[in-house]
């Protein structure tokens, strides 16, 4: 691996860590009870061929299936690894956005309004697990790792703890896409069962990747920071806060390791690991 081509590498925050994953591995470095710093890494799992990871339209989703793929094992590899979900309040939210958000959709007739507020509800659990300090400390440790990576900086503490490459920038474009999409859907189909439903998710979903991509392939451009916007503005304010120095040496520890794993550049698919 040379400084000019860094490995395009892309993680998620844990309870207790950080779990980063590279072209063909993933690395997951914890603090466990007795304050030790404990590392694991893998294979990641390839849920499809390369030529089909490739298609625009199917790699997005395919990209991030194997993303959530990587969760058990990581959780196998290293017991020690508490996963972002991992927390009653998250479930019992999870159980509460559903039960809503289908209420919702009976109740009501097809809208702008009522779909936005579908999508406005359906964010909850995710932002009842950001109010764990320790999980959005180690987002922005997460965020930090990569970008003094990616910019040959030696201390992360030096980088922002926003990263134009994090998850966070597909919320806006999935929910945009999903609510109009759900919208057209009902108005063309008078009763749409669960499959149309989850096509028209997996779709605004596959679009979303799509832009993602794209912004990052042209990051200068007007069109690509309007694209940052809303997901830097979530970073900054609810997703990511800083982390302590003990909190940033599982994230040096966790990069040592994926860096380790991965003993040659990967040749990449065309579209950038979300952070």
């Amino acid at each position: 691996m040379s400084p000019e081509q860094p490995l395009r590498l892309g993680g998620m925050a844990l309870r207790n860590g950080l779990l980063i994953h590279g072209p063909t591995h993933f690395a997951v470095a914890v603090r466990d009870r007795d304050g030790e710093i404990l590392v694991a890494s893998e294979s990641k799992p390839k849920l499809a061929p390369r030529l089909a990871a490739r298609l625009p339209g199917v790699r997005g989703p395919l990209k991030l299936a194997e993303a959530m793929a990587v969760l058990p094992l990581a959780r196998r590899r290293l017991s020690a690894a508490r996963l972002p979900f991992e927390n009653w309040r998250v479930l019992a939210a999870v159980a509460a956005t559903l039960g809503t958000t289908a209420l919702l959709r009976k109740r009501l007739g097809a809208s702008a309004f009522r779909e936005g507020l579908v999508q406005s509800i359906g964010a909850l659990p995710a932002v009842i697990a950001l109010m764990d300090r320790d999980l959005a400390a180690y987002h922005g440790v997460e965020h930090k790792a990569i970008a003094a990576y990616e910019q040959g900086v030696n201390d992360p503490a030096e980088v922002p703890k926003e990263h134009d490459r994090c998850g966070s920038n597909l919320i806006a474009p999935m929910m945009l896409l999903s609510a109009l999409g759900t919208v057209l859907l009902e108005r063309l189909v008078s009763s749409p069962g669960p499959l149309a439903r989850a096509g028209v998710g997996l779709g605004g979903a596959s679009l979303a990747v799509e832009m993602f991509a794209w912004s990052d392939r042209h990051h200068e451009t007007t069109a690509a920071r309007a694209f940052h916007a809303p997901g830097r503005q979530i970073q900054r304010l609810l997703a990511t806060k800083e982390p302590t120095p003990a909190q940033l040496e599982v994230g040096v520890a966790a990069l040592a390791e994926i860096l380790r794993a991965e003993q040659s550049q990967g040749a990449g698919d065309g579209l950038p690991s979300a952070t």
